[in-house]
């Protein structure tokens, strides 16, 4: 098995706490991907496409995993979810909805746009490492990512 720390995280979640939950999680489940963080689903797609703030590529790395929050302002994960998967340059790019909700319409939905897991986020702490160093293990040990190179 080998350690994909060099795979950059894009985290898209509003809440300025639960960002420093997660970075701190990630921390304490020693997993040292570089992590980068938007707050909506407009930022989001901004940095996918490098424009604006993120046109440096080398600042702001095309992401080999994104975490991704359902309820942000301007454009909510949903919808941005939906626009990744129906774009080629996105749709390899495995999505993580890491959200508070649990409603069983939101767990469909998300399947059905092509979302490649579901977890609802842990209120503990604790809990939320023990999510995080589950979640490096699956992604950035066991499974193969895409390199991000195009392969056209």
């Amino acid at each position: 098995m080998k350690l994909n720390s060099h795979v950059p995280i894009l985290i898209a979640d509003d809440d300025l706490e639960d960002c420093q939950m997660i970075k701190e999680a990630f921390e304490e489940s020693r997993l040292i991907n570089s992590l980068y963080f938007v707050h909506d689903g407009e930022e989001l797609m901004s940095y996918l496409h490098h424009q604006g703030k993120y046109e440096d590529m080398k600042r702001h790395p095309t992401p080999g995993l994104i975490l991704l929050d359902l309820n942000m302002p301007r454009k909510d994960g949903r919808e941005a979810l939906k626009e990744i998967k129906s774009d080629a340059k996105f749709r390899q790019i495995p999505v993580v909805v890491l959200t508070t909700s649990q409603a069983d319409e939101d767990i469909f939905r998300t399947y059905n746009l092509g979302v490649n897991s579901f977890i609802t986020k842990p209120v503990a702490f604790d809990s939320l490492v023990q999510v995080m160093r589950e979640l490096g293990r699956y992604w950035l040990e066991i499974v193969e990512l895409p390199d991000g190179k195009d392969d056209k």
